[in-house]
C-alpha cells in the first residue's frame, strides 16, 4: 500500500469496514477478459480464515467465469464525505475500503450451503431460523470465497 498511514491495522478493523457496507465488487478474470458483479455478501471467520458468502443464479457469466478460473478478487467501501476546496486539487474524500484477494468455490454439499445461507439471512436482518425448501436450494447457487489476503484504507475527513 503506498500509502501506509492509511492502512487499518488488524483484522478486527477491517472486518468493522465489512460490517458497514452492503455491496461487494468481485472481480474474475478469464483469458485476459476482466468482469467485476456487485453483490451482497456475509462472512465468518473460521479457522482463522475469513469465508465471504454470496448467493446467485445456477447459470451465468459469473458462474462461467469462476468454473474456469476460481481466483478472485474483491472489493467494498463506504464514502464518509466530500471536502470541498477552493481550487480542484483541495479537494478531498473521507473513506474506508477493504480489498482483497481468494479462491471462490461453489458450495455443493447441501449442509454447507443452508450454514452459508444461514450466514447471509442474518447478516441482512433476518431473526430466527430460516428454512429452505428444497426447490429453493436446488434454484439457488452459494459461493465462498477463502480470502488468502486482505487490507484496508481509511482517509479521515478531519
Amino acid at each position: 500500500m503506498r500509502r501506509a498511514d492509511r492502512a487499518v491495522e488488524g483484522l478486527e478493523n477491517i472486518l468493522a469496514i465489512l460490517d458497514k457496507c452492503d455491496v461487494m465488487r468481485i472481480g474474475l478474470s478469464v483469458e485476459n477478459k476482466p468482469y467485476i458483479v456487485p453483490m451482497n455478501f456475509a462472512y465468518e471467520v473460521a479457522d482463522e480464515t475469513v469465508l465471504i458468502y454470496f448467493h446467485c443464479a445456477l447459470q451465468g457469466k459469473k458462474m462461467d467465469m469462476i468454473s474456469l478460473n476460481r481466483n478472485v478478487c474483491f472489493e467494498v467501501d463506504a464514502l464518509h464525505g466530500i471536502s470541498k476546496g477552493d481550487v480542484a486539487c483541495g479537494w478531498s474524500v473521507g473513506y474506508e475500503s477493504v480489498m482483497g484477494e481468494g479462491e471462490a468455490t461453489v458450495i455443493t454439499d447441501e449442509r454447507q450451503k443452508v450454514r452459508a445461507l444461514d450466514v447471509l439471512m442474518k447478516r441482512h436482518g433476518y431473526s430466527g431460523r430460516p428454512y429452505y425448501s428444497p426447490d429453493a436450494l436446488s434454484a439457488v447457487s452459494v459461493l465462498r470465497i477463502s480470502v488468502t489476503a486482505m487490507t484496508g484504507k481509511r482517509k479521515s475527513m478531519e
